[in-house]
């Protein structure tokens, strides 16, 4: 196995130094790389059921086994340790903790769940690696989804149930609890364009999602806080920095339009305590979101301690005339459907440049405007990069993965962080996405993002270039100036 020694120091004059104390992590998901799915009184998720469909995943993958995380996780553990890194944000699966829940009823702890989630934080700790909980990145039971699933608002108040439990169980390890990753994936990608689980294609109901979610997003910060007073809840959102290269009004109103559809609308509930108003009449065709009912606000707008921004590739629009086939290329995998509820007239162009394996541009600026806006719209609002990394298709060679394109792709987007804090935003972290390649959702197992790569065949972890690259930045606190080098 590679390992991180006799790796070369930058000089300081070459370097852009983070803050004293920043936080240096990486990220994984529970569905993504723990496998053994039927193991310890684990039921079926949404995304067991959407990967067993026929059609839905390519090739067929399915995360029954994944990188076999729940075997390996003290060997991961020490790879982190290997690192250097600091933190490490995983996500907690829902149905290995209340297994038997429905609609109606949260069910029996299964203390083997929560049991394996204790031993990772204390795994981690030892290794003096902070944990960082997410209590939902998509794994919905199953039972749940065949109640109505996010259309429900009883699968918000179950959540709050279950995050409780959870923060009772670690709370006096773990000092961050994020609640929920990324619901517009959720929202509109799960009930809209169906391309991931549940695969359903309901405008309606996936706006139904957004607030359930959102609703969720309130119980699960009040049951936290219930159970664990002295952790600190946190949201993480793939907020997207949309713009335009057209001129027109139109133009300009499709940015607006996007932005409403993927940041606004679950921002200014959580941090205003209300729904934008030009959303409501955007979608005013597809619901009279009488599903919002009368406290509801209330109890989303319960804030946070800290905002995980997800950021990976800009979001370019334009108004669509209605003549040329409309641009879909807005990477969020191909449908029949579109996610972007009630704006059939707006596109998605495809922009020249570079792209990773995902088809996504690269363009780190809009990490740097995203974080900036959140500083200057919410201020005093602490931020963490909860996720950014790539996808490219790696070879392992000679025992070694030489991913110079990754390490650029790093590089700029480091920058790019220290460009938001040189502008004041106070952002306190990074986590790398991700520490393992993985199930990649709907791409099954042909997309890579990991700095450790695995051989799914054997499970075999080897470190990447860029993972020794990271744990350069992560020993010096700091990114070196010039990436030109990578290439030489």
């Amino acid at each position: 196995m590679t390992t991180t020694e006799d790796q070369p120091t930058t000089p300081l004059e070459m370097l852009r130094a983070f803050p004293a104390g920043f936080a240096w992590g990486t990220a994984t998901a529970a569905y993504q790389v723990e496998g053994a799915v039927a193991e310890d009184g684990r039921t079926p998720s949404i995304w067991d059921t959407f990967s067993h469909t026929p059609g839905r995943v390519v090739d067929g993958d399915t995360g029954d086994v994944a990188d076999n995380h729940y075997h390996r996780f003290r060997e991961d553990v020490a790879l982190m340790r290997r690192l250097g890194a600091t933190t490490y944000r995983f996500s907690v699966a829902w149905p290995r903790i209340t297994p038997q829940v429905t609609a109606d009823a949260l069910g029996p702890v299964n203390p083997a769940g929560l049991q394996f989630y204790s031993t990772l934080v204390d795994e981690l700790l030892a290794a003096r690696i902070e944990p960082v909980v997410t209590l939902y990145h998509w794994d919905l039971p199953q039972a749940l989804e065949d109640a109505g699933g996010w259309t429900s608002r009883r699968t918000a108040e179950r959540f709050g149930e279950y995050a409780e439990v959870v923060a009772a169980a670690l709370g006096d390890r773990v000092r961050t609890f994020t609640t929920l990753n990324e619901p517009w994936c959720s929202a509109y990608l799960g009930y809209a364009s169906g391309v991931h689980a549940p695969g359903r294609t309901e405008p309606a109901a996936a706006l139904a999602a957004v607030h359930h979610l959102n609703l969720a997003h309130g119980l699960g910060a009040l049951a936290v806080r219930r159970a664990a007073p002295s952790a600190r809840v946190s949201l993480t959102l793939n907020l997207a920095w949309v713009r335009t290269e057209g001129t027109s009004p139109a133009d300009h109103d499709a940015v607006r339009r996007v932005d409403g559809l993927q940041n606004r609308v679950f921002l200014d509930p959580v941090l205003r305590g209300e729904y934008p108003a030009d959303v409501l009449q955007d979608t005013a065709s597809v619901t009279d979101w009488s599903f919002v009912l009368p406290g509801d606000l209330e109890l989303v707008h319960q804030g946070v301690d800290v905002l995980g921004v997800n950021y990976y590739s800009p979001t370019v629009v334009r108004a669509w005339d209605g003549s040329a086939p409309r641009a879909e290329n807005d990477g969020h995998g191909n449908s029949a459907h579109s996610p972007w509820v009630a704006s059939t007239d707006v596109e998605f162009p495809e922009l020249p440049g570079h792209t990773t394996a995902m088809g996504w541009s690269v363009d780190a600026r809009g990490l740097t405007e995203l974080l900036v806006r959140m500083h200057r719209e919410h201020p005093g609002l602490e931020l963490l990069v909860t996720e950014n990394g790539a996808a490219y298709d790696d070879v392992v060679v000679a025992g070694q993965v030489h991913d110079v394109e990754r390490t650029e792709y790093l590089h700029a987007h480091l920058h790019a962080v220290l460009d938001a804090l040189d502008a004041g935003a106070p952002v306190r972290g990074y986590f790398l996405w991700s520490f393992l390649d993985n199930f990649e959702w709907g791409y099954g197992f042909s997309k890579r993002f990991g700095i450790v790569h695995v051989d799914y065949l054997t499970q075999r972890r080897t470190l990447k270039d860029s993972a020794l690259w990271y744990a350069g930045v992560i020993a010096q606190n700091a990114v070196p100036r010039e990436v030109a080098s990578l290439r030489a």
